[in-house]
């Protein structure tokens, strides 16, 4: 049977230690499945960027941030980042062995092998969650889109990034006056008051517009100098 435009194409498929992992093709568009649950495409990538860029303005003239993205997804943050001289290192914590693959010799190459290539750019494969404990490196900002946000995980154990005990784990790697930015496919009130109970401030939310629906937004605040 032929696929047509509408039909997902599985170009690869694996099992790794959290479960099942899917790129598929769905016409023009990449998709990354976990579980079976939808998790993003290569449609957009407006929110991602807004993920990079609230960092950088939150944080204002500063000399050679360094920034660390969690998740490395499609690539639009890492892309965004390398693009923009400003960052002095972007390191990416990805956990999926496959999603690394795909962008270094798979189909997301195109994507990210001019940022893969950007000297700043160091990839980091390991939890987020372990890497945020254990890792003696400090950040300027944290950039992190891991699942779909605070108020609805796909990957079982992924919740604890966006709880009290996952958020002194962000504040211990930034530096005074640091920022986390956290993107979520949905606005979360309960994750705002969180932040401020685990002592960060000038919390906020940036809402990405959408045509209908309910937008993507940004979640960020800043570690006290």
């Amino acid at each position: 049977m032929t696929a047509t435009y509408d039909t997902p194409v599985v170009l690869d498929r694996r099992e790794g230690p959290y479960g099942e992992v899917v790129l598929r093709r769905h016409g023009a568009l990449l998709q990354i499945i976990a579980n079976g649950c939808f998790l993003m495409d290569t449609s957009d990538g407006r929110s991602e960027r807004l993920l990079v860029d609230a960092a950088r303005d939150a944080l204002g003239p500063r000399p050679g941030p360094h920034v660390l993205i969690g998740g490395l997804g499609v690539g639009f943050s890492l892309a965004h980042a390398a693009a923009d001289p400003y960052w002095g290192a972007i390191t990416v914590v990805e956990r999926e062995r496959a999603i690394v693959d795909w962008h270094r010799e798979g189909p997301l190459t195109a994507l990210s092998a001019q940022a893969l290539a950007d000297r700043r750019t160091e990839i980091v494969e390991a939890d987020l969650i372990a890497y945020l404990t254990e890792t003696s490196a400090t950040y300027d900002a944290l950039c992190l889109d891991i699942d779909n946000g605070p108020g609805w995980t796909v990957t079982e154990g992924n919740e604890g990034l966006y709880s009290p005990s996952g958020l002194t784990s962000c504040a211990r790697v930034l530096k005074p006056g640091g920022i986390v930015a956290v993107w979520s496919a949905q606005p979360s009130p309960d994750f705002e008051e969180t932040l401020w109970n685990a002592g960060f401030q000038q919390v906020r939310t940036e809402e990405i517009p959408v045509a209908r629906g309910v937008p993507d937004v940004v979640h960020i605040a800043v570690r006290p100098g």
